[in-house]
């Protein structure tokens, strides 16, 4: 019964120091990393008057369960967060069935399991944001598209599909004169073309659409609906973005819980039509303040990249001068090369 015992306390413990890392060095919460260490410390008390009869039980080299394995799917982060916790989980279960007989506490044991539930929940709501941010830092390349100057659909998928395979990371499907049906197969379609190349896919303003084609996220303006009911419909998974024109529009945007937010219009571009340009302060003010990815936009060709990236941005947004180009790829790979450097 102390092998039992022994192996199954090990397992527990080696199972919250892997969480317990996570918890200190990924998420930086130190309600977590409290919790889970004394969870740690109430296991090794209750069995910290048996420490000297466990050892004397213990037979790594006699176990016939050690050399069985099994094929392992902890491929990231997530994968090693839920592996843990069930293996606490179980541990603790098994230590809660046996210690009874050997007249240990079992209470600890079940509270402990108990508190890992609430735990493994909530812990996993903060992974998920954090994972969700690091994702769309990554990106740096944002395509926003405007069909207006193709003649067919199979035309516009060819120069997104070129468009992603220069460089481009993010696609945000823009579709202001089409039918929902129209946008829901067109949506599909640059799904599918997003997940070959492991860009996101983002729709434009239609939660609705976002929600049936199975989107990402979406992309709202000022005057759409607003960020929490957004979310509320999506999902706490879906990356919720937001057009922004001032820092008191920035701020409230950060407040509200957007995932990122879109800076600009840079310059004057015809794709807003009435809208005046921000200029390269704002982008300075977001580099310097913002701390959610953000994207600058409007009017930003190869010709003045240069300048809003001096200007702070890690991200660029673009409309025209990637999906208009003569050559998507080739424009794409460029835009790429200069946020790189």
């Amino acid at each position: 019964m102390n092998r039992i015992i022994d192996v199954n306390l090990n397992r527990a413990t080696e199972a919250l120091r892997v969480l317990e890392e996570i918890s200190r060095f990924y998420l930086d919460d130190k309600k977590f990393s409290a919790s889970l260490k004394n969870i740690r410390h109430d296991l090794f008390k209750t069995v910290n008057i048996r420490y000297k009869d466990l050892l004397k039980s213990r037979d790594t080299e006699g176990d016939v369960g050690v050399d069985i394995t099994n094929p392992s799917t902890k491929a990231d982060i997530i994968g090693i967060y839920r592996a843990n916790f069930k293996r606490l989980q179980q541990s603790l279960r098994v230590l809660a069935e046996y210690s009874s007989l050997e007249g240990l506490d079992t209470a600890v044991f079940e509270k402990s399991r108990y508190d890992s539930y609430t735990l493994e929940k909530n812990m996993f709501e903060e992974l998920s944001k954090k994972l969700k941010i690091k994702r769309i830092q990554d990106k740096k390349l944002y395509l926003v598209t405007d069909r207006s100057k193709f003649e067919s659909i199979d035309e516009f998928l060819d120069a997104v599909a070129a468009a992603l395979k220069g460089g481009v990371q993010i696609v945000q499907l823009r579709e202001k004169n089409t039918t929902a049906q129209e946008f829901i197969q067109l949506g599909r379609k640059i799904k599918e073309l997003c997940a070959l190349y492991d860009a996101i896919f983002i729709i434009n303003d239609r939660v609705d659409i976002a929600h049936i084609v199975g989107a990402d996220g979406v992309h709202l303006g000022q005057d759409d609906i607003d960020i929490s009911s957004a979310r509320h419909l999506l999902g706490n998974d879906a990356i919720v973005g937001i057009s922004t024109h001032s820092p008191e529009q920035a701020q409230k945007a950060v407040e509200s819980g957007a995932d990122y937010i879109g800076v600009g219009p840079v310059f004057t571009t015809p794709t807003k039509p009435g809208r005046q340009a921000v200029g390269l302060e704002y982008v300075n003010w977001a580099a310097e303040n913002i701390d959610i990815p953000w994207f600058a936009i409007g009017g930003i060709d190869l010709e003045n990249v240069d300048q809003v990236i001096e200007a702070g941005a890690k991200g660029i947004a673009v409309v025209r001068a990637i999906i208009n180009a003569d050559n998507p790829e080739k424009s794409a790979k460029a835009f790429f090369d200069k946020i790189k450097k």
